[in-house]
């Protein structure tokens, strides 16, 4: 079979986007930018400044630091990367932390002088961290992407800089390479071996979060309290997979997940649906690689649309892509997915993003519902509507326009819960 262009595009996508991070990302980006100038400094700070945008502000304001003992805050992370942070091992910067250096962080963050501050910056990502020892100082900044480093300076010599292009992150996939049949026509087609690591990755990733966020005490226990129903059912489950997974990667768990758009949580929320129904249905495992292939791309799309870290919950598109990932998973056709996709955004596409925070988990599990609701939607109108539920054929306009209006009309709440968090 003759793939089309876009095929090689999709799967350099795929391979992009799925990746192993510990922790929330936001706080973690912040580490490597503290490590990354530890290392350039190479001797104990006496003195920290940081300065971030209000967006990653808001998204470590209320979320644990893996491995720092339940720290939280641009402070702990700045520590964190300081004492024990290696530069060199990316979203994984605070992997392998002992006992020692825990304690460690702690006593940094408590006698060394770190002033936060809010920087003057149209990037929705942007973390500036400048290290003073004696009379030498580095400075090292992160712009646009988790781990993107822009600029490195030691005592007044930029040893490497490079222009910022505000929000070239949310740009550079074009939405004309991004399309809803395309995608599906790439989830029914792909040639798995091109692709086949990263969902091994995600798969081997997530499910093992969610497992130990089950297993053990973290955040507010949404997965616990769902799973405590006689007889979960299948959307039950994956709920409540999804949630553990959350509240143990927003609570201090050292196990990584794989993050989908620069996210564990839409990694999560966008795969253990998948994962969960494959379980229960015992789906194969190719037919299970495509529905997550499905689920993953539907995902990065309609955050491409909304701008990466917009004022939209990115967890909530991902629950909406899951939706239709798991109709496509249980052998429906293209009506099912595109009208599973367009019943749970018309339902849920103006869900505010907040700032990371534990309630998270419970977003999680109230947006895989919402995607699974609009699968049974779909069913119910086939059930009782035979004949009518025809597909749209201009889906991805009605798409576009949905998460267009949704990340406009949510600028104005956004911006007051950004001056909220600023003044707290």
């Amino acid at each position: 079979m003759n793939h089309p262009d876009c095929f090689e595009t999709y799967t350099a996508i795929l391979r992009n986007e799925i990746m192993p991070a510990i922790g929330c990302t936001e706080p973690i980006s912040v580490a490597c930018c503290a490590a990354k100038a530890q290392q350039v400094l190479a001797m104990q700070p006496t003195a920290v400044t940081v300065s971030v945008s209000e967006n990653t502000l808001k998204n470590v304001k209320g979320v644990i630091v893996p491995n720092t003992n339940g720290l939280k805050g641009i402070r702990a992370a700045v520590s964190a990367g300081v004492v024990c942070g290696n530069a060199d091992k990316g979203m994984q910067v605070l992997e392998n932390v002992t006992e020692e250096q825990r304690e460690a962080i702690t006593r940094f963050m408590e006698t060394t002088p770190i002033d936060v501050s809010c920087a003057e910056t149209e990037c929705a990502l942007y973390i500036s961290v400048t290290l003073y020892a004696r009379t030498s100082y580095s400075r090292v900044v992160i712009a646009n992407g988790y781990s993107n480093v822009v600029e490195i300076m030691k005592n007044g010599e930029a040893l490497f800089k490079q222009p910022i292009v505000v929000q070239s992150e949310d740009h550079r996939i074009g939405e004309t390479d991004l399309n809803v049949r395309g995608i599906l026509e790439y989830a029914q087609n792909a040639d798995l071996n091109e692709i086949r690591d990263q969902l091994d990755l995600q798969i081997r990733c997530n499910t093992a979060i969610c497992e130990e966020g089950l297993a053990t005490d973290y955040g507010a226990n949404i997965g616990k309290i769902l799973l405590s129903a006689d007889a979960p059912d299948a959307k039950t489950i994956a709920k409540a997979y999804a949630a553990a997974g959350t509240d143990a990667r927003m609570n201090g768990c050292d196990l990584p997940a794989a993050i989908l758009c620069g996210s564990g949580n839409q990694g999560i929320a966008a795969s253990v649906p998948i994962l969960c129904y494959a379980k229960q249905y015992a789906i194969p495992q190719e037919r299970t690689y495509r529905a997550l292939i499905l689920s993953d791309l539907l995902t990065v799309y309609l955050n491409v649309l909304s701008g990466k870290r917009s004022a939209v919950c990115g967890a909530a598109n991902a629950g909406c892509a899951a939706g239709a990932g798991v109709a496509f998973l249980l052998e429906e056709n293209e009506t099912a997915v595109i009208r599973t996709l367009l019943n749970a955004l018309n339902m849920i596409s103006e869900t505010v993003c907040d700032g990371a925070a534990p309630a998270c988990a419970a977003r999680i599990a109230e947006s895989i519902d919402t995607g699974i609701l609009g699968y049974q939607m779909y069913l119910y109108r086939k059930q009782n509507q035979p004949g009518e539920d025809l597909p749209e054929p201009n889906v991805d306009e009605i798409i576009r326009s949905l998460v267009r209006h949704s990340s406009d009309g949510l600028s104005e709440p956004d911006q007051a819960i950004s001056s909220m968090i600023r003044q707290s």
